[in-house]
């Protein structure tokens, strides 16, 4: 089915790349180069962080357009298409769609309910991709939005809204570029990506250290806070099994090492789409079976209660580390789930296309 042309605005007062990584960065920007790809125009507003060379250039540019124009608000290229960046989005929602002209406003996660209600009165029609359950946070009463199309990016996310709000949603997973992913891998460590209370730090470290003979790799991905940075590098000075890196810009060279990816998050993740790019290479996953992230794993990995003991972890890495066999068949498995049709690409940016169309002609 080919797909007219399509402008479509994407909002969300999330901070985004190259300031932060993160699941709806990463999906959202592989998803905007490949509907440019396509022919469609894409274009992003976000919240700005203050810090490092980027955001203070920002800030500059923010202040000379608030003189200019009255609004603080600022626009850049960095990513190879426009994307605009202020300290309360929601404020500049207008504005920006009165410059991009989109047929349709794409609300994101973070805050949803407040940049959709922002985003009602342009008169464009708008779409809501549910991306969390996090509803305390969601910045407003869902009710409010009225009848409005909306996609899910898990199976457990559209029932969470389904109890919650009696809402139908399009359920279609994260969009996740192979190519940013696929790759051959040395099995050198137990990969631990995002190293927050949230995405299961205790945990990690603990099983880390009940691991000593098998090295573990902690990647940053959330900009870690001084109070969070400075404890979590004293723990890791009594590890020495565990190496930490910083934000990767590619993933590849993370994958690229890893043998199990550790994802033992305490939260309700709506998805957990690094257990995806980690099988795209049949690699192995073990992790919480809570929510969205059991759907993401499936059986392509082992999956303990997210407050298993952390001896309990250390078993199930030590049985995939040393059983060849068994990890084999697990690696097999993971491969296959992540090949699963609704995975696929051309799957997921057709339904996404469509969604969006569908969404935009309401």
């Amino acid at each position: 089915m080919n797909i007219p042309p399509m402008n479509i605005l994407f909002i969300t007062a999330h901070k985004y790349l190259p300031q932060m990584y993160g699941g709806l960065q990463t999906s959202t920007d592989e998803l905007c180069h490949s509907l440019k790809a396509c022919g469609h125009t894409v274009s992003i507003l976000a919240g700005l962080m203050p810090g490092g060379l980027f955001g203070l250039t920002s800030r500059i540019k923010m202040k000379l357009n608030k003189l200019i124009c009255g609004h603080p608000v600022t626009m850049d290229n960095v990513l190879g298409y426009r994307v605009w960046r202020s300290w309360f989005p929601a404020q500049e929602v207008a504005y920006v769609a009165s410059l991009e002209k989109p047929d349709l406003i794409v609300v994101l996660a973070i805050e949803p309910i407040l940049m959709g209600l922002a985003a009602l009165p342009t008169g464009i029609p708008v779409m809501m991709q549910l991306m969390d359950v996090e509803f305390k946070d969601h910045g407003g009463d869902f009710t409010k939005l009225g009848n409005i199309a909306c996609m899910s990016n898990s199976h457990f996310t559209a029932k969470k809204y389904k109890d919650a709000y009696g809402l139908d949603s399009t359920v279609i997973y994260p969009f996740i570029a192979p190519e940013k992913y696929k790759t051959n891998t040395t099995r050198e460590n137990v990969t631990f990506i995002n190293p927050v209370a949230e995405k299961g730090l205790a945990v990690a470290l603990e099983t880390a250290r009940l691991c000593p003979d098998i090295p573990f790799t902690f990647i940053e991905g959330w900009p870690l806070a001084p109070h969070q940075r400075e404890p979590l590098m004293a723990a890791l000075g009594s590890l020495p099994n565990v190496t930490f890196l910083p934000p990767q810009g590619d993933m590849r060279n993370v994958y690229g090492k890893c043998k199990i990816l550790f994802a033992p998050s305490q939260w309700e993740e709506a998805y957990g789409r690094v257990a995806t790019e980690a099988q795209m290479s049949a690699i192995p996953v073990v992790g919480s079976n809570r929510a969205g992230l059991a759907e993401a794993i499936g059986p392509g990995g082992v999956m303990l209660a997210y407050d298993a003991p952390a001896q309990d972890w250390a078993d199930a890495i030590k049985k995939l580390w040393n059983d060849q066999i068994y990890y084999d068949q697990i690696s097999q498995a993971a491969l296959a789930y992540a090949s699963r049709p609704e995975m696929g690409y051309d799957y997921l940016l057709t339904a996404m296309e469509q969604s969006f169309k569908a969404a935009a002609n309401q």
